[in-house]
């Protein structure tokens, strides 16, 4: 009963005075609302990341020639030897724990389609390449193993490309020339969008890799194969059979140095994540300023609450209340002006975050653990900052409390 009454009389106090009360809540409300915000923002600039990252492969595995040393000097990347047709071939056929794998013979080349040219790069590659780097058709079809088998002249283009030499015009079926060889266009890839560091994904064409090496290419220079791993579990476990299958086709005695580079995604994934790290600590410990503010803001406002109603309270104490039902009653103030203020915070958060969703296109996320916290949190702000203005109006003398101007 006498809970409730500490609780009537709380609520009383906040309606009675709405613009101390509006002031109370103005710093959790910003708070609240940059928390929300902040975080929608956050995590969804994190999604446009993983969702780059992924594009790029599933599992993904890299094979590249490696590089000369000689003489205390070292070649660049692909200085040592190459890749043949033959190390894909035999990877394809021993790996347990590769799903797929493909040659990627790369030629920059002009390519020309009525009255309109471009220049882009020509990726000869197998039949698992679309399913290992995530390319999906948008219209049209894919080559087959006919295809790569008797060399043919088809081209699928990537929606860059068609869009340079072909406008808004489906190219399926028609003819373009590479480097003066002519080839029919079969398919178009469905856009990617770029690359997490910065290249178009779309800008490409993908033929048979037979018809890339041969036809436009040296007959010998595998730029490098890709492979994907059975899952992410097993990447360690696919590089290692990776190497020992290498090894073995390109006959390399034991203890020599690998002739040849294996890269994953782990590297992408890691600068992925500490760029991610780094903005939602950035974002978190700006929500944390905040909503201190906020709740210094509540201890100021209620400190000067405490100062306004000192004769109330010292009527109060002289009529028989206890100093411990001052204590909970200016703490239920707080804490419903705190959970109050988080609240609308939180409506204000959400408004703020779809509105730059809306109008500047931002990606945002709404988790909804975060708006649990952020409740949960200001009630403790509330709390915590409404403590000491509570305590020094439990604490008041009745006699000095009456006799204050």
């Amino acid at each position: 009963m006498r809970g409730r009454k500490l609780g009537k009389a709380a609520f009383l106090s906040i309606v009675r005075n709405p613009m101390r009360s509006l002031l109370t809540m103005l710093g959790i409300i910003i708070g609240v609302c940059s928390v929300i915000a902040l975080m929608a923002l956050g995590e969804g600039s994190q999604r446009d990341i993983e969702e780059q990252v992924a594009s790029l492969g599933t599992n993904l595995l890299i094979v590249r020639p490696g590089s000369t040393h000689m003489g205390g000097v070292r070649g660049g990347a692909g200085t040592l030897g190459s890749l043949s047709m033959a190390d894909a071939e035999r990877l394809g056929e021993g790996a347990v724990y590769l799903q797929g794998v493909s040659v990627e013979v790369r030629e920059q080349a002009q390519v020309i389609a009525g009255g309109n040219n471009w220049n882009t790069g020509v990726f000869g590659v197998s039949l698992a390449y679309p399913q290992i780097r995530n390319y999906r058709l948008e219209s049209g079809a894919f080559f087959d193993e006919r295809d790569i088998r008797t060399r043919a002249k088809v081209a699928v283009l990537g929606r860059t490309v068609a869009d340079e030499l072909f406008g808004g015009e489906n190219p399926v079926g028609a003819r373009i020339r590479i480097r003066n060889v002519p080839f029919e266009v079969i398919g178009v890839l469905e856009p990617k969008g770029q690359s997490p560091m910065g290249s178009d994904q779309d800008d490409l064409i993908l033929a048979p890799s037979t018809t890339v090496l041969y036809r436009l290419g040296d007959g010998r220079t595998v730029r490098s194969i890709v492979a994907s791993a059975v899952s992410a579990g097993a990447m360690e476990s696919a590089k290692d059979e990776i190497r020992d299958i290498l090894r073995q086709s390109r006959r390399q005695l034991p203890g020599a140095e690998d002739n040849f580079r294996i890269f994953d995604q782990s590297e992408i994934n890691q600068a992925a994540t500490r760029v991610t790290g780094t903005l939602t600590l950035l974002l978190t410990s700006i929500a944390g300023v905040s909503l201190l503010v906020g709740g210094i803001g509540i201890m100021n406002i209620m400190l000067v609450s405490v100062t306004e109603r000192t004769r109330e309270i010292g009527i109060r104490l002289a009529v028989g209340a206890r100093p411990r039902d001052v204590l909970v009653q200016f703490l239920i103030e707080a804490a419903v002006l705190s959970l109050f203020g988080g609240i609308l915070g939180i409506a204000a958060g959400l408004g703020l975050a779809w509105g730059l969703y809306v109008v500047a296109g931002m990606s945002v996320v709404f988790n909804p653990a975060v708006i649990v916290v952020a409740v949960l949190f200001t009630g403790a702000v509330g709390l915590f900052f409404g403590y000491y203005p509570a305590r020094k109006a439990a604490r008041m003398n009745p006699i000095d409390a009456l006799r204050f101007e």
